[in-house]
């Protein structure tokens, strides 16, 4: 078997489709083409079904895929057991980070880290949509979900607590809401997707409610919502850690403490896929930020225990 082969079938269901992968590949569409289609009739068998959008690989094709993965993940270990012997840590980790959680809480951890780790190169990106790791050429993303795909390797970061929150000047003209039904009619200010009813899911006492919520005011940077709230224009349905300084000034007063509130899920999850080779970088990043965030969790614990309205 033509091991190039082997690697070019990886390169091509990695990318989804003939374009994209000769675009990784600096190669023409056509040539990808053609040498896909050597590699099926050498082995007289077809290994990707061809749809208008993407490629999807047959039963062999999987299999060769699997097999071709963990060859190209064993090279890229003895690789890098190589080049780095005796040298400082050295590669390229690529990120995909929620933009409030990243931008409020990691960032801090990732400038510590880059002054630990000089050598290894982040590729940060700070974005809230779904991220196929695959096709978007990520190693670790973070992401805010209850469920995560059974398809990601999965490492929890803590739970996520959102908070029912105003600043006092609002509290002072208009009061905080008491009840569920009350924060329903309140002007919201929280993160919201384009086109998509927001719903609060709401626990207390083993049973689950749900408050269908009208904004005032939505966005998905999460320091824009901050000052937002700041500015007296509403209540806040925010995750905790963005107004967590706040709230222990006493700038801030949180309701409905007892209840655990959620829109988009209830834990912080750490994904990367299952199949890829991960560096001595992305191991050590992967290991400091899992510590961090334990850490962190710790210490909003604290804060949130001694600042309850």
């Amino acid at each position: 078997m033509d091991p190039a082969a082997l690697s070019l079938l990886v390169d091509i269901l990695d990318a989804g489709n003939l374009s994209e992968a000769a675009r990784r590949l600096n190669m023409s569409r056509a040539n990808v083409s053609y040498r896909l289609k050597q590699f099926e009739q050498q082995l007289g068998a077809q290994l990707v079904r061809r749809t208008t959008r993407q490629l999807q690989p047959t039963e062999m094709g999987l299999r060769l895929y699997e097999h071709g993965r963990r060859i190209r993940q064993e090279l890229a270990a003895a690789h890098e057991a190589v080049n780095t012997l005796g040298q400082s840590l050295q590669g390229r980790v690529r990120l995909s980070l929620p933009s409030g959680y990243g931008q409020m809480v990691m960032s801090p951890w990732l400038l510590d880290f880059k002054r630990s780790y000089p050598g290894i190169v982040l590729d940060v990106a700070f974005e809230n949509r779904v991220t196929d790791l695959l096709r978007d050429e990520v190693d670790i993303a973070v992401r805010v979900m209850s469920n995560p795909p059974d398809s990601l390797v999965a490492r929890d970061m803590g739970p996520v607590h959102y908070v029912a929150c105003a600043h006092r000047r609002h509290v002072q003209a208009h009061g905080l809401p008491r009840t569920l039904d009350e924060l329903g009619r309140a002007p919201i200010i929280t993160s919201g997707v384009v086109g998509r009813q927001l719903v609060l899911a709401a626990y207390l006492e083993g049973e689950r409610h749900e408050v269908a919520l009208q904004p005032t005011l939505t966005s998905e940077n999460f320091l824009f919502l901050r000052e937002a709230i700041v500015a007296g224009l509403g209540v806040g349905l925010v995750p905790d850690y963005v107004v967590a300084d706040l709230v222990a000034q006493g700038e801030v007063l949180t309701t409905l403490d007892e209840w655990k509130l959620s829109i988009f899920g209830m834990r912080m999850m750490m994904l990367y896929m299952p199949n890829r080779h991960h560096t001595r970088a992305a191991s050590t990043f992967i290991d400091y930020v899992l510590d961090q965030a334990r850490r962190s969790q710790a210490a909003m614990s604290s804060i949130s225990s001694s600042h309850t309205l």
